[in-house]
């Protein structure tokens, strides 16, 4: 039994991608999960109205090929997300056109317009007992998870479990960011999001992925591969030896190892294919030291003092770069900690109230808010 597969895909050329598709699947039998009339919802990442050429969201012509494999074998496909903002029909109307979503309809699936919304309990969860769920993957039989491989401020990265956060509706996203300042509690809760919606098949779309100023003002990054796992953490464990980043610098699969999900390292992960050629040295990351935040917890008295100093000294944290704000507001109005004001026509951010979510970077349209590391912590993890 494998836990990933990993094939090479040059570009996104449809021939290319169904060949890559196909041979993906196969080690977990290919598409005969599929049954003839069962509803398929593909959860992808639209984080924002965004070209697929920016590589901030699942392309479109991954998508639509994935659809169309879906359903050649019977499988009615609904295609989603909720990205940051309003969720409704305008909204998403203006995101699913800038991404390039017909493609979608072109192969034979729909576009999700449900943007019903409902509270959900789950007892089962570490954190997250209860949490407001989009209503549209209920019609779903089954759940395909189709991420993009990205550079993330507050998570390290952004794969297969991170993107699940995308099942809580737009404006209530800054909610949780407020209600689980600690990074490794936010992690915990999305692990849990991703234990509810329990995907049968994660699908990564790194043929190009984002380094940098991730996960939305970076840099497209050629890795050319797709993967493909039943389970998003191993997926996201492959992923995250593929651009340089250890377990430890990605919360979501330190919460992931918490529950047993994991083994220790991506070595010991039983993969079809070989990741030897995608494996990237140089690859851009936000330089976020992660170690600490599942650290602390293990100590007491002093050393516990000890390391709660050291994350506040070494942590990263948002930047305003003030020569690329056009004081549009989005990062003010989007910040759940309230710790966001525009003056003199550009954003500042009071540092005393910042709890490090990254909303702000992540939603800034012009890509002014970078991850800023201390000079003590460059110099010390140099």
């Amino acid at each position: 039994m494998y836990d990933v597969s990993i094939v090479g895909c040059a570009d996104y050329e449809p021939a290319h991608l169904r060949t890559a598709l196909s041979e993906a699947f196969a080690p977990f039998g290919g598409f005969s999960f599929v049954r003839e009339g069962m509803t398929v919802c593909i959860k992808a990442n639209l984080v924002h109205a965004s070209k697929p050429e920016q590589a901030a969201v699942t392309h479109p012509a991954l998508l639509a090929e994935l659809t169309r494999l879906l359903v050649e074998r019977g499988a009615r496909v609904i295609v989603g997300d909720s990205p940051g903002g309003l969720y409704n029909a305008s909204a998403l109307r203006g995101v699913y056109r800038a991404c390039g979503m017909e493609a979608v309809e072109e192969a034979g699936g729909s576009l999700n317009h449900n943007f019903e919304t409902e509270t959900v309990t789950f007892p089962e969860g570490m954190v997250a007992k209860e949490f407001l769920f989009t209503s549209w993957l209920k019609e779903a039989d089954l759940v395909i998870d189709a991420c993009k491989l990205k550079t993330h401020g507050m998570m390290g990265m952004s794969g297969a479990a991170k993107n699940l956060f995308g099942v809580v509706p737009g404006l209530t996203k800054p909610e949780y960011h407020y209600r689980y300042p600690d990074h490794a509690d936010f992690a915990r809760m999305l692990v849990d999001l991703d234990d509810y919606v329990a995907p049968a098949f994660s699908v990564c779309d790194a043929i190009e992925g984002m380094e940098g100023n991730g996960p939305t003002g970076g840099t497209p990054r050629h890795i050319g591969c797709v993967m493909v796992s039943p389970s998003p953490h191993k997926l996201d464990l492959l992923s995250a030896r593929i651009i340089g980043l250890s377990p430890e610098e990605v919360p979501t699969l330190m919460a992931a190892k918490e529950r047993g999900y994991l083994p220790d390292t991506a070595e010991e992960l039983h993969v079809a294919g070989d990741v030897t050629p995608f494996l990237l040295s140089d690859f851009q990351n936000v330089g976020q030291e992660r170690k600490r935040l599942f650290c602390a917890e293990d100590y007491h008295g002093l050393k516990r003092v000890a390391w709660s100093v050291a994350e506040k000294v070494l942590a990263a944290r948002p930047d305003v770069h003030k020569d690329m704000c056009v004081g549009c507001g989005k990062c003010r109005n989007m910040c759940p900690a309230g710790a966001i004001v525009l003056e003199n026509g550009k954003a500042t951010i009071h540092r005393s109230r910042c709890i490090r979510c990254f909303c702000c970077q992540e939603f800034c349209p012009m890509s002014a808010i970078k991850v800023k590391r201390s000079a003590f912590a460059r110099l010390v993890n140099r």
